[in-house]
């Protein structure tokens, strides 16, 4: 299912002060529908406090044909150290939670890990205008990326937010764009068979718009397949 499409399409940005490299591969799947179909057989269970939705395993299949498709490619983009790559985590992934019901993580970008060569990729498999990811410097620390050396002072700059003006009130929703707390540094939109790619230690949120339709049917929702893949020695 995942034989890659004629137009397949590679480009790459350079986002930030840090210039921190993102992976943008359009018309990913030569038979992307088929994707969708799966999904549709799974059953989605909420599995993680921090994720605001419902998510599935992604077949074997998928890390495979994947990392097959482009496992130069990330090395080359990414500056790894080794081309042993390995998918840790691989979901079909909906966004179902309204915004007025978000807790504070979900309200904020986050980071994944503090790895320095772990990634993250997002296989857009919905249509319409469904938002995509953005990300995001932390104005008080200016930190783009967290690292083993910045974890401490980014939770200690968190904390002293906790109580003051700037911090998103429990009806603020899901982040778009500048706040006082965070600036965007750029945003990848959603489009159908599109994929991105990103260091999980980069500061980064879901983009959902009022246009997203945040439902649990794969073929109406904001169906992605979420990964996130590994360096290994």
């Amino acid at each position: 299912m995942l034989s890659l499409a004629p137009s397949m399409q590679l480009k790459v940005l350079q986002l930030g002060q840090e210039q921190q490299p993102v992976l943008v591969v359009d018309h990913f799947s030569a038979r992307p529908d088929l994707w969708v179909q799966d999904a549709c057989n799974q059953s989605f269970v909420a599995n993680s406090p921090y994720y605001p939705g419902v998510r599935a395993l992604a077949p074997e299949a998928y890390h495979q044909r994947f990392l097959h498709s482009l496992q130069s490619t990330l090395c080359k983009v990414f500056a790894l150290p080794s081309a042993n790559l390995s998918f840790s985590v691989c979901h079909y992934s909906l966004v179902t939670t309204a915004p007025d019901q978000l807790k504070l993580l979900q309200r904020i970008p986050h980071f994944d890990t503090t790895e320095p060569h772990a990634l993250a990729a997002v296989h857009y498999l919905y249509q319409g205008h469904q938002g995509g990811t953005a990300f995001y410097r932390h104005r008080k620390t200016g930190f783009e990326t967290i690292d083993e050396t910045r974890t401490e002072a980014y939770y200690r700059s968190l904390e002293s937010e906790n109580s003051g003006p700037n911090l998103p009130a429990a009806d603020a929703g899901y982040i778009q764009g500048d706040t006082p707390l965070y600036s965007q540094l750029g945003a990848v939109e959603g489009r159908f068979n599109r994929l991105v790619v990103y260091r999980r230690k980069l500061l980064h949120s879901a983009h959902i718009g009022p246009d997203t339709c945040l439902s649990a049917d794969p073929r109406q929702g904001r169906l992605t397949i979420s990964s996130f893949i590994d360096c290994l020695p």
